[in-house]
């Protein structure tokens, strides 16, 4: 069981000031950029962390180990994960606050899918999240998730019959995932799938977590059309699991800002996909 020091870890690290030292405040930074890309992501392996940040295999694990005696982050056969810990108290801050306007973009543009009537299989993603602010304007609808900060968010709403999936309690994500969870969705069928995933890489939608790939590909089966919605960092990372082809989703949703490079990829594999515009929140 954690001690109130470690309750406040997470918090007082990433508040710190920088070193005067440029050297130490170099390796501070990268620290802090590296809780809270695992963080935001789950798990990420190592491998993955000296590419990103462009350090040697030495400095990672030298760095990893630091972050592992503040009792932020864990090391294990290759993977570096946070902590429960730390990651009850920050995995929301973290993931939620990332690329917030791009993914409120492309909420809205997902959100134009949706027809009133329809039965929507919803993710625990972030970027999914966003939908809830646009599903009242859709209803009556029925939603199925297995996000408990969604179910939160559209346990008041008028006209939306919600469908909670239950199962195994996953406190880095808030959500329901594992076998009963799986077994639930299995005797269910939805209109759309709306989901995002932590990597784009090679042309397919990759996790770093297992237990999230077969939950979510149970929910990929059970709809008649999927959508992707994927903000342009999702296209620089790396992650273990397999989810889908780029291919397999009826559309893929992406920001304003997202390099041609990757447009003209999607452009060559024949995929269906939207340039969300950027605009602010009001």
């Amino acid at each position: 069981m954690a001690n109130s020091s470690q309750d406040n870890s997470v918090d007082t690290f990433m508040a710190e000031p920088l070193p005067g030292d440029s050297r130490q405040a170099r390796q501070r930074a990268r620290r802090q950029l590296i809780v809270e890309a695992v963080m935001q992501e789950g798990a990420i392996r190592i491998e993955d962390i000296t590419e990103r940040f462009d350090i040697s295999l030495m400095t990672a694990h030298r760095d990893i180990d630091e972050l592992a005696d503040k009792g932020l982050l864990h090391k294990t056969r290759g993977v570096v994960s946070a902590t429960p810990t730390s990651l009850v108290e920050s995995s929301g801050l973290y993931r939620a606050s990332r690329q917030q306007e791009e993914k409120w973009a492309i909420a809205e543009v997902a959100a134009s899918f949706i027809e009133p009537g329809q039965a929507l299989f919803l993710d625990d993603s972030t970027t999914v999240l966003q939908l809830a602010r646009f599903l009242p304007t859709k209803t009556p609808l029925t939603v199925i998730t297995n996000s408990l900060t969604l179910m939160t968010e559209l346990k008041d709403a008028r006209d939306i019959t919600l469908m909670g999936l239950g199962g195994q309690y996953y406190n880095w994500c808030n959500a329901f995932m594992g076998r009963m969870t799986r077994n639930e969705i299995q005797n269910l069928r939805a209109d759309m799938f709306f989901v995002s995933m932590s990597a784009i890489v090679d042309d397919g939608v990759f996790h770093q977590s297992a237990e999230t790939v077969e939950t979510k590909r149970a929910m990929f089966d059970a709809a008649n059309k999927r959508i992707l919605l994927a903000d342009h960092t999702k296209f620089e990372r790396r992650a273990l699991n397999s989810f889908a082809r780029l291919t397999e989703f009826d559309a893929v949703i992406v920001n304003q800002g997202t390099p041609g490079t990757v447009l003209h990829r999607l452009q060559e594999l024949g995929v269906n996909f939207i340039v969300a515009p950027m605009r602010r929140q009001d």
